[in-house]
């Protein structure tokens, strides 16, 4: 695909990966339909996009609600013609032990990350069809591969993100569809203001678990996928060396997930106030719209790198040493 002649829906676009990724698209010279929450900030970034020599629409949108997507779609055809990528980018989570989260909270992240991919996929896919091509492109993360702890709905909705994605590769593969692809892309930790929004019921401050890139990471891949469709795609190296670990020793790279939340993921020296963060309402206009969430993810991920890849055989061989105490389970 053409990415410059491309038309290019974006959902979660006012800030991080999603708008980085209109940035990206539209400095291609694709058109670019935007949508988020907040219209204020979807104004400011579809100028920014314009000066960078694409085209803008944004549109106020909800993907929780599936009118929100019909009414998205028919928005972006209604103005630019035709769909050629679907990006399936918001999503909200919370930090939380399993018990202590509001029923709320846990429904709310499940009907954005999954219902709202749902919704996506199905005004997509009808456009799509109906021109005969079409690339929908689905945000998981590895957390869909390794679950993590205190983020119960998130993992889960990764982990449905991908098999949504298997699922419809399939019945396109069956209808012989071979023109409409379907890629899930799955980051690491990425440097954005995802975790200064989130819900929080741990009385931890929640920060970037290292090593952390940068949100144009992974907006390069899906540009990438746009012209070069591939199935699933891991971002950052070290989200690559996990996944791989995990499917050789399941049990022992879950264990050192679990240890790298507890260590890193939540501050031991920062408390945090209970509250649904973003969940329900989004955050003010004007408030932390850009694609970076102050992590230092370009100027630190080599350095993070090393050291938690130390970390990660650290925990490793903690967690291994534990599983291999006499009277330890096996499976």
């Amino acid at each position: 695909m053409r990415v410059k002649k491309a038309v290019v829906v974006i959902t979660g676009a006012s800030t991080g990966t999603g708008r980085a990724t209109a940035l990206r698209f539209a400095g291609k010279g694709a058109s670019v339909v935007l949508a988020a929450r907040r219209g204020e900030a979807l104004e400011e970034l579809a100028a920014e996009c314009e000066r960078r020599g694409g085209r803008a629409l944004p549109v106020q949108t909800d993907v929780g609600n599936a009118g929100d997507d019909e009414t998205l779609a028919a928005r972006a055809v209604e103005h630019f013609g035709r769909i050629d990528v679907w990006v399936n980018n918001a999503a909200v989570t919370f930090f939380s032990p399993f018990l202590d989260v509001p029923l709320a909270d846990f429904r709310r992240v499940i009907d954005v990350n999954v219902m709202g991919y749902v919704h996506g996929c199905r005004a997509a896919l009808r456009q799509m069809q109906q021109q005969g091509s079409g690339v929908i492109v689905n945000v998981s993360s590895i957390v869909g591969e390794i679950p993590q702890p205190y983020t119960s709905a998130y993992s889960m909705s990764k982990a449905a993100v991908r098999a949504l994605g298997v699922s419809l590769r399939s019945e396109l593969k069956l209808n012989k569809q071979n023109r409409i692809k379907v890629c899930t892309v799955m980051p690491a930790t990425i440097d954005t203001p995802f975790f200064q929004h989130g819900g929080n019921y741990t009385g931890r401050k929640a920060v970037a678990m290292p090593p952390v890139y940068t949100p144009d990471r992974v907006a390069r891949t899906i540009v990438g996928l746009a012209r070069s469709p591939k199935a699933e795609t891991i971002v950052g190296p070290m989200g690559r060396m996990m996944v791989l670990q995990h499917r050789l020793a399941p049990r022992t790279m879950e264990g050192v997930m679990a240890v790298q939340v507890d260590k890193t993921h939540l501050s031991r020296k920062e408390p945090a106030s209970a509250g649904p963060g973003n969940i329900h309402v989004p955050a003010p206009d004007g408030r932390e719209a850009a694609a970076g969430g102050g992590w230092h993810g370009r100027r630190r991920t080599a350095q993070r790198r090393v050291a938690a890849g130390a970390a990660l055989l650290a925990a490793a061989a903690g967690a291994r040493a534990v599983l291999t105490r006499p009277g330890s389970r096996r499976h």
